[in-house]
């Protein structure tokens, strides 16, 4: 550690994107002062990305809130803790004592997965408020994919990953890691994975219509037309069953509805699909073979693929691909991680199922997944009237900034300023968080610990690390984890009846504690009960009592370890893992490489892989229908940027300039056609409205696509933004109106949508 009293260092686990990697902080009194990669580190073994090595400046950046805001008299100004909380309660009671519960509603942003306390408290306040109204940022991300897997594998989150080190073909579709790093693939170091499988004579294979960075790394880049993924998927699958190249090798007991499958594909040949692709049929058929020809492969599809019309269907075509070439849950293939604290594993057979629909959205009549509703149905839901049910009066968000992250922010803006009462849980005043009656700031990073529930159940390699806090929490700040266990308390504070044991929880202003041991004793009195769980038959408080850790959310960390599959089952394992055992591994404890589990992971009512559910066979009519479709003028696709994550970090001075601008892709000859010059304002329309923004001509977009960036528009009134206000950009989502979903998902078509563009004299 340090030789000095004035400088130290300390490891922390990077919370800016999906990678996770290790850090080695130095931190001089209370400043992280740089960071770099922890070479030590399990997982990422020293690897570090631009947004890594910026971690102080998005630790110290002087725009971080750091009391609470309370609106008073139209205006926010600076209130102590509990008058925060005070003010929450009062706002909230009277909303669901009036209308009822569904009337809150709860928006939840990508931050919340980065963190601890989005991951422990969000589940609880949810279920503590029983209400419907719930949006989160997968319904512009990644919910297709989660829905694809409820349907065949019977669990949302049962979702497979390439086995990146192992294989020896590797296909993306609309993925672009060496820019995100990685996405519903949790990898430190993907660029370097990329290069090391064709190092050892591997291929990469990138379907995209961008020249990305990672598309110029592959042996092959298939410049495909946006929003036609799940049609070439759909022609690869003809191919296999047409060339008889499946072979489902050790997946064959577990697979039902393969020759309905071959049925339900027939129309979907390559020369059927090529001209709606603009990929030609043989190049569909060598993609095929290719894949089925490999000692071992993987299909790996991103947001390119699941924020257009068919998302659910291109979702499901990557994991059908994937199974009948028997590449599913095998080495090399794609594998079901096993995160050490995943459910206690159970028996495999029969499950629940997944279902879809179990409730609407009030205006639009929109499905509910996965507990969800569309995002982009947000502002409907809170300025509409209809006779099913009030509106959204009231909102709970928590670190989402949906003004900016979802379509049409104009309308959402507008709606939000008509609540009765908003609470955000931000560390800024954005654009979204403006609009609340209440702001609560977590503080920065390097005051929290870190452990990754969601990202290592999507880890590359079965791996788990703990970091505590590597600052101390300055003085006048709540732990985001306090804050959160507060918000349950006042958010649910006209009672509980969810759960007998909540009435302690029913008083505003009781001890936060008391939340973490409703969860604690719910948790341990239901394993108990379970004839598969290690602590069955046992007393749930002796149990709580042996819990080690310092705080509330380190006691339950230290009960979902010792419960998981890699547990000491609460001294049934004693070489098994256990929070204690864990801090004294600081750089992690490996767990070893990813291994099949099949048919461990599926809850399916069949207990098998089903192929082809019924949803996704009732949506393939309308993906008949695309292969006759053909866009007419330029349609619009987004991009990544490895300096950036969303809305959240354009206000870090190091993160910003360079690549990373919110500038129009556009192709030399499409500009030259429509008169545009390079640096010139153009004028983009959409459904949803209409920007200006500076032309970027560049031939890594092909012909009759155009291209920004995701989370720009810094320009609104009233927000601390200082740095991302001066380059604001603008506001790609404010080009849709909100309608284009896929009607599975509820997920927002983002790309391939069609606009128009033209030169403007309009100043930018």
């Amino acid at each position: 550690m340090s030789t000095t009293t004035d400088s130290r260092t300390a490891l922390r686990i990077c919370p800016l994107c999906e990678a996770t990697c290790g850090l080695t902080l130095t931190i001089e009194g209370t400043r992280v002062t740089s960071a770099r990669g922890d070479h030590d580190d399990v997982f990422s073994q020293g690897f570090i990305c631009p947004k890594g090595a910026s971690f102080g400046a998005a630790d110290s950046d002087p725009d971080r809130l750091r009391v609470p805001l309370v609106r008073r008299d139209g205006e926010l100004r600076e209130a102590t803790w509990e008058e925060a909380f005070d003010a929450v309660a009062a706002g909230l009671r009277p909303v669901v004592e009036r209308y009822g519960p569904h009337s809150v509603g709860a928006v939840l942003g990508n931050p919340n997965v980065h963190t601890m306390a989005g991951a422990l408290y969000p589940p609880v306040l949810l279920a503590g408020l029983g209400t419907h109204s719930l949006f989160t940022a997968s319904t512009v991300d990644q919910m297709p994919k989660h829905v694809s897997s409820g349907l065949l594998y019977g669990d949302a989150l049962a979702i497979p990953v390439p086995d990146l080190d192992h294989t020896d073909h590797l296909l993306l579709i609309g993925a672009n890691p060496l820019e995100s790093n990685g996405s519903l693939c949790t990898a430190p170091d993907f660029p370097g994975k990329l290069k090391a499988l064709k190092a050892r004579g591997g291929t990469l294979t990138v379907i995209d219509p961008r020249r990305t960075r990672t598309a110029k790394l592959a042996d092959r880049h298939v410049a495909i037309r946006p929003g036609t993924d799940a049609l070439l998927l759909a022609a690869m699958a003809y191919v296999l069953f047409d060339e008889e190249l499946t072979d489902l090798g050790d997946l064959r007991d577990l697979v039902q509805g393969v020759d309905e499958l071959a049925d339900a594909v027939r129309d979907f040949t390559p020369e059927a699909a090529a001209e709606a692709c603009d990929v030609d049929a043989g190049t569909i058929r060598a993609l095929a073979r290719e894949l089925a020809a490999a000692p071992t492969a993987a299909v790996y599809g991103r947001i390119g693929s699941c924020t257009v019309p068919h998302g659910t269907l291109a979702s499901w075509l990557v994991d059908v691909l994937n199974i009948l070439t028997g590449n599913l849950d095998r080495p090399g293939g794609a594998l079901f991680p096993q995160a050490a604290t995943d459910r206690t594993p159970r028996p495999a057979g029969p499950g629940r199922g997944f279902a879809l629909g179990r409730w609407h959205s009030r205006v639009s009549r929109h499905p509910e997944a996965k507990g969800e509703l569309p995002i982009a149905a947000l502002a409907e839901e809170i300025d509409t009237a209809t006779a099913e049910g009030e509106p959204i009066r009231a909102l709970i968000a928590i670190a989402a900034n949906p003004v900016l992250s979802t379509p049409d922010g104009d309308r959402l803006d507008k709606a939000l300023d008509s609540l009765d009462f908003m609470v955000s849980v931000d560390p800024y005043l954005n654009e979204t968080s403006r609009h609340a009656h209440v702001v609560l700031p977590p503080p920065p990073p390097s005051q929290s610990p870190h452990h990754d529930f969601a990202f290592n159940t999507l880890a590359v390699r079965n791996q788990v690390r703990y970091t505590r806090a590597a600052v101390p929490l300055e003085p006048g700040r709540m732990a985001e984890t306090e804050i959160l266990a507060r918000l349950v308390l006042a958010a649910t504070d006209w009672g509980l009846p969810w759960s007998s044991e909540a009435e302690s929880l029913g008083k505003h202003g009781a001890d936060p504690a008391a939340v973490d041991d409703l969860v604690i004793g719910q948790t341990l009195g239901k394993a108990v009960k379970e004839p598969h769980s290690p602590a069955h038959g046992r007393d749930p408080r002796e149990l709580a009592a042996t819990l080690t850790g310092e705080t509330g959310p380190e006691r339950r960390l230290d009960m979902m370890l010792r419960l998981g599959p890699y547990g000491d089952g609460f001294g049934a394992r004693p070489e098994g893992l256990t929070l204690e055992k864990l801090l004294a591994h600081p750089h992690g404890i490996d767990l070893g490489p990813l291994k099949p589990r099949l048919p461990g992971p599926l809850r399916t009512r069949s207990g098998l892989v089903e192929l082809l559910p019924g949803p996704l066979a009732d949506d393939l009519p309308r993906l008949r229908e695309a292969l006759r479709r053909r866009p007419e003028g330029l349609v619009l696709v987004g991009r990544r940027h490895l300096r950036s994550n969303n809305s959240w970090m354009h206000n870090i001075p190091a993160l910003t300039g360079g690549t990373n601008r919110c500038t129009l892709h556009i192709h030399p000859d499409d500009a030259e056609r429509l008169g545009v010059t390079d640096g010139a304002p153009v004028r983009v329309k959409g459904a949803g409205g209409e920007v200006v923004a500076p032309a970027e001509i560049t031939d890594s977009v092909r012909r009759g696509v155009v291209s920004l960036p995701h989370g720009w528009g810094h320009d609104r009134p009233g927000t601390r933004l200082t740095h991302a206000a001066e380059n604001p950009g603008v506001n790609v989502n404010q080009l849709l109106d909100g309608t284009l979903l896929d009607p599975l998902s509820g997920t927002a078509v983002l790309n391939g949508v069609p606009i128009d563009i033209a030169p403007t004299s309009t100043p930018l």
